[in-house]
């Protein structure tokens, strides 16, 4: 992967990833993951994507006083994530793995959906943690697939009436165990190797340039603002992966 014009597509790839989660505080693999997808496999685009996601977000695992009741609420969702993370091994390198870009695809239309529809899902406390579950086995099944987290992950943290605050900190926690269980995965495929320094260290220093001036604007611009146009490029981008490789598979 040492090709300069693909150095400097990752390089802009992250650094628009890095833009979009110093402004809304989330969206860094989603949207890495969704770009680069459409110059590489998925597979290879994850272990670009696998280093600068564990360290951005380990970083924002710690930034709140929360972590202590995030483990206790979010434990099961996230053992049950690493298993499925765990069982959903091969499915990203093995003989389906192109129907990962589809299904990829898919899932950026149902988060932009979700988001731009503002609807609100609610789980009383004391189902969370069999829910979790289950959310969880789903979540690492789909990660496992396509190296993306957010479904049905976030929509359950909302759920449960986490505070901002707690959910961007929660955020955190569970993407850097998903995160840390599919590097287990790519390395078991040989696939996080010697091969991806270059490109990992050129999207960090993006990834964190474009943190810094994302954080600069949220000062400025009304984020919500920022979300919705951020979701729509999102829903176009997955209709664009899932009907691009669709056409390709069926010719």
């Amino acid at each position: 992967m040492s090709d300069p014009i693909l150095i400097v597509s990752i390089a802009a790839v992250f650094l628009l990833a890095g833009f979009v989660k110093g402004t809304i505080g989330l969206g860094l693999p989603t949207v890495a993951m969704g770009l680069l997808a459409t110059r590489m496999p998925p597979a290879h685009a994850l272990a670009i994507v696998i280093v600068p996601a564990i360290v951005t977000n380990i970083w924002q695992t710690f930034v709140g006083p929360y972590l202590r009741d995030i483990v206790r609420r979010l434990w099961p969702l996230m053992i049950a994530t690493m298993i499925g993370i765990w069982l959903g091994a091969g499915l990203m390198t093995g003989p389906y793995a192109r129907y990962g870009t589809v299904v990829l695809g898919g899932l950026l239309v149902i988060y932009a959906i979700i988001g731009l529809s503002k609807v609100r899902f609610s789980v009383p406390r004391r189902n969370e943690k069999w829910v979790g579950g289950i959310v969880g086995l789903i979540t690492g099944i789909i990660s496992a697939a396509t190296g993306v987290q957010v479904i049905p992950s976030m929509p359950f943290m909302q759920a449960i009436g986490m505070e901002k605050d707690e959910l961007v900190q929660a955020l955190g926690v569970f993407f850097t165990t998903a995160t840390v269980a599919l590097a287990f995965n790519l390395t078991s495929a040989g696939l996080l190797n010697a091969t991806v320094a270059i490109p990992g260290l050129v999207a960090m220093v993006a990834a964190f340039s474009g943190m810094y001036l994302g954080q600069l604007l949220r000062s400025r611009m009304d984020a919500d603002t920022f979300r919705r146009w951020f979701l729509i490029a999102m829903l176009l981008l997955g209709i664009y992966l899932a009907g691009d490789m669709l056409a390709k598979i069926y010719a």
